[in-house]
């Protein structure tokens, strides 16, 4: 039973996958630093859940370690939403001089740059909680967790604007994903009740809430001749996509707070600025420009990176090379092209080729001096 949540069973007691000792091993070489739940998106699938690992896995509470125990399966949804939030950040902030990068065999996932309570880990730590929050709920209405199925809410008549309806088929049981990755993943941030914890639990909780946001009630018709005499609906959460592209607006527009005089909680850092609501995002401290490689801040600087010789946004060679210039090769691109369909059932493409222009930041000049402005901690577009 998982504690505080009505109508829920042990998960299988059987069929959990014994771990070769070198999976352990593995573990104790990774950089443990700053470790973090993230870690377990790094882990292979059928490996998390054994006891003997969930003891070793770096950055886990107790609470979490008991839980990474007692539903191994679980754990295994839970690695999954963790790689979509990961996958999507990437995918949201590939233009930008700081792209969601990782770090392989480090246990905080994302390196020494989500010390600082900025804007960019704001967004890294709403996107992995729906990540989770969307990657449970799935497995719940796939019938892959014994603790979860269908929402059991939805049942009997309801109604919409187009009419009455019945509830039918499988809604999401987004509020149980939703519970589920709130007792896990907010474990460690309400043993710590700091200002950086406050503002990753209310991050936390905005991704959450983003996943909600994108439920869409789908429906069939049944009648004679495609009338539509009775509808069955239900609710289903929308692509990941859509999660990933609001909560990045929510970036954008993130409010910058401090902790207040009782230590209790976030108050806004400019009383100018409107209070945030639950859906907002919250930072602490202004982000660094990302222009230059800094081992102490975690940034991987932008030299080397491909730029957009004619945008004038942050994928632009201006913005993205923080005007060192940019360097320029010419390339052969191979891509499909000519493509027929022959029946039945395949695609045939013909292959392409054509020269491409390249372009890619330059490096600092090891000659001049670093800029002083480069040191500054600011937002950037």
């Amino acid at each position: 039973m998982i504690p505080g949540y009505p109508g829920t069973n042990g998960l299988y007691g059987m069929g959990v996958p014994r771990i070769v000792c070198l999976c352990v091993l593995v573990l104790f070489t990774v950089a443990q630093t700053h470790a973090t739940w993230w870690f377990i998106s790094q882990l292979p699938l059928h490996a998390v859940g054994a006891g003997v690992l969930c003891d070793n896995i770096p950055g886990l509470v107790g609470k979490q370690r008991r839980m990474c125990r007692e539903h191994p399966r679980l754990m295994v949804s839970l690695g999954e939403g963790a790689r979509m939030g990961v996958k999507e950040c990437q995918n949201q902030f590939r233009y930008h001089r700081w792209n969601c990068s990782t770090l392989d065999r480090d246990a905080s996932v994302f390196g020494k740059i989500m010390l600082k309570g900025t804007r960019e880990a704001s967004f890294v730590y709403s996107i992995s909680s729906a990540g989770v929050v969307h990657a449970i709920t799935r497995a719940c209405s796939k019938g892959e967790l014994n603790q979860c199925g269908c929402d059991p809410n939805k049942s009997g008549h309801s109604a919409d604007r187009k009419g009455p309806f019945e509830w039918g088929g499988c809604s999401d049981n987004v509020r149980w994903g939703s519970y589920f990755s709130r007792m896990f993943i907010d474990a460690r941030e309400k043993k710590i009740k700091d200002s950086r914890a406050l503002m990753n639990l209310h991050n936390n909780r905005s991704g959450r809430r983003a996943v909600k946001r994108f439920m869409k009630l789908e429906c069939k018709c049944h009648g004679v001749s495609g009338a539509c005499t009775v509808r069955t609906c239900w609710l289903a959460m929308q692509q990941f996509k859509r999660v990933g592209e609001y909560l990045k607006m929510k970036y954008n527009g993130a409010t910058q707070v401090m902790i207040n005089q009782e230590g209790s909680g976030l108050i806004v850092a400019n009383r100018n600025h409107k209070r945030p609501t639950r859906k907002d995002l919250v930072y602490l401290e202004e982000s660094p420009d990302y222009c230059f490689t800094d081992s102490g801040m975690g940034s991987f600087g932008t030299a080397g990176r491909a730029c957009n010789k004619t945008s004038m946004g942050t994928d632009g060679c201006d913005i993205m090379c923080c005007g060192r210039g940019y360097d320029t090769k010419t390339a052969i691109l191979v891509e499909k092209c000519e493509c027929k369909f022959h029946w039945c059932c395949h695609v045939k493409c013909k292959e392409c080729r054509r020269w491409v222009d390249i372009h890619t930041c330059k490096g600092p000049n090891p000659v001049i001096s670093r800029p002083a402005h480069s040191r500054s901690w600011r937002r950037y577009k």
